[in-house]
């Protein structure tokens, strides 16, 4: 089984999974929202095909770890995919993860537009990997 990690956004979801041992995250894709049912369905069915038994969250608390309107924005989606999905979803603290991201791209000559198109999906991969280092032993 593996393990699936979102880093959600109001635009885009970027997506990462585990390999089938739990150590390494893979970044799969930057997924672009169309409305709540297709975007709940569309990762429902992703569960599905890769044999997910968790999905891990980034959760975008505030700087002084506080949650704000992003975080309950996060917990409430969560709460759907969870529901539809029957997989445990557990939370992961994202701060500055966008920001390594960034950084990452830029050190590796990403132009500015591709940036865009992959950030949500290095930020994933960097939430999952974070993950697996921490539970994963």
């Amino acid at each position: 089984m593996r393990k699936m990690a979102l880093d959600y956004g109001d635009v885009r979801i970027g997506i990462a999974f585990s390999d089938i041992m739990n150590i390494i995250a893979n970044g799969y894709e930057t997924y672009v929202r169309k409305n709540l049912d297709e975007d709940l369905t569309y990762l429902s069915n992703l569960c599905a095909e890769k044999e997910v038994d968790t999905i891990i969250m980034g959760l975008p608390l505030n700087m002084d770890g506080t949650e704000g309107d992003r975080a309950k924005l996060t917990k409430e989606f969560a709460q759907l995919l969870s529901s539809k999905t029957n997989i445990p979803i557990k939370f992961l603290d994202e701060r500055l993860t966008s920001v390594s991201a960034e950084r990452m791209l830029i050190e590796a000559s990403v132009r500015r537009e591709k940036r865009k198109q992959v950030i949500d999906k290095i930020s994933a991969t960097i939430i999952l990997q974070n993950y697996l280092d921490m539970y994963s032993k």
